[in-house]
């Protein structure tokens, strides 16, 4: 074949199937595909063009120089070309883990260039209706991702030494190695952002399946996270520091929720709740996410801390504990007799991220409203017993 040359070859509306011969699903079409190359050798570089309709609408093209072909392994063949794609829809493509929940439309401009034996590629994507979980829904505004990457053809696996996400004024960096194992793809990635505007990101949140209140959004301050990403992308390992600033969770009335918590009845934060600050330590995996480290302030209530987990239903299991400060105390020290000074309220966070239900912790309250009473300064059973009536807005019979 080494004699073999080619002045011009032409291939009209064909069509390409791609598929796991191995599993019984349907395989991707791409339609309407046209090669046209010139001077083709075994032996020597040629120039090609390539088009095609992609599944789901959308199209390619790409265009460049190719060759010789590798005599073993034509993946190895040296290759320099431009790749453009216009509306590619993620899902329908046949190249994302149907399980991974991963879909939205894509463009891409960018190059490839291969030696034979490294694949370096770089350029941009803008993908619209992004949705990165299998429970989450589309992104209200459009995700602009700018890259370069190298990909060793031998040893299946590659380095991304640039992934810059923009989301409006928000920008993250993504760094990292991958490598193909089977049919999966397992990445271990460093995401760092700092300071980025809630307002470009909460549009954002339904793509991660991230589920607010009922009813409420995130208005203003920046967020900052630094966050390991490992493991496969259709079920990837995501742990690291959150931490948001001056925002509030417009929407949702905290103080009402808390008046479920007869010590926390007094508390006032009106229909809005304003958010001092707010940090945690988080694990994302396949069975759940848990925070820990929980720091919540807000001035008009206090700081709020505990640990917790939401499982892949959205249900909440947290334990909480109220350290109150200004006018809440005055309402607290009221109806339980802390003396008005700082108190300090266990409880629970349960029911869903759309529906959160505040429930008071009476064992906990019990416990420290005992070990109060009987080490204050006037440390007698009975005060201590008035004083846990008084938390659950009952009063003690008198002895007769």
């Amino acid at each position: 074949m080494q004699n073999l040359s080619v002045a011009k070859l032409n291939v009209s509306k064909g069509r390409v199937l791609i598929g796991d011969v191995n599993t019984r699903t349907k395989p991707h079409v791409y339609d309407n595909v046209n090669i046209t190359v010139h001077n083709f050798s075994f032996i020597s570089q040629f120039p090609f063009t390539v088009t095609a309709d992609l599944p789901g609408g959308g199209n390619l093209k790409l265009d460049g120089n190719a060759g010789p072909i590798n005599p073993n392994d034509a993946a190895q063949t040296p290759l320099n070309a431009k790749l453009n794609v216009k509306r590619l829809d993620l899902a329908a493509s046949g190249f994302v883990d149907p399980s991974s929940g991963i879909s939205g439309l894509a463009d891409f401009d960018g190059t490839l260039n291969s030696d034979g034996h490294v694949l370096k590629s770089n350029g941009t994507m803008k993908a619209d209706k992004l949705k990165l979980s299998a429970k989450g829904s589309p992104a209200g505004r459009p995700v602009q991702v700018q890259y370069a990457t190298a990909y060793n053809l031998q040893s299946e696996s590659g380095t991304l030494s640039r992934a810059d996400v923009a989301i409006g004024k928000a920008l993250a960096q993504i760094t990292g190695n991958y490598e193909t194992k089977g049919d999966a793809t397992l990445v271990n990635m460093k995401l760092n952002a700092q300071n980025m505007p809630v307002d470009d990101l909460e549009a954002m949140l339904p793509a991660l399946g991230v589920v607010l209140p009922s009813g409420s959004s995130l208005k203003g301050g920046t967020l900052s996270t630094a966050l390991a990403v490992s493991g496969p992308v259709a079920k990837p390992l995501i742990t690291g520091p959150i931490k948001l600033v001056q925002t509030k969770l417009a929407g949702f009335n905290l103080g009402s929720k808390l008046s479920a918590v007869s010590a926390l009845s007094g508390a006032q934060t009106g229909s809005d709740t304003s958010i001092q600050n707010f940090s945690t330590d988080a694990h994302v995996a396949p069975d759940g996410v848990r925070t820990e480290n929980v720091n919540l302030m807000i001035p008009a209530l206090g700081t709020l801390t505990g640990t917790g987990t939401i499982s892949p239903s959205g249900a909440l299991n947290y334990h909480m504990t109220a350290n109150l400060a200004g006018t809440a105390v005055t309402g607290l020290s009221q109806i339980a007799g802390l003396g008005g000074k700082g108190g300090s309220i266990p409880f629970f966070i349960q029911g869903t991220t759309s529906d959160p239900k505040f429930v008071p912790d009476v064992q906990g309250i019990l416990n420290s409203r005992l070990k109060s009473g009987l080490q204050g300064n006037n440390p007698n059973p009975g005060s201590a017993v008035d004083a846990i009536t008084g938390l659950f807005g009952k009063k003690k019979k008198p002895n007769r």
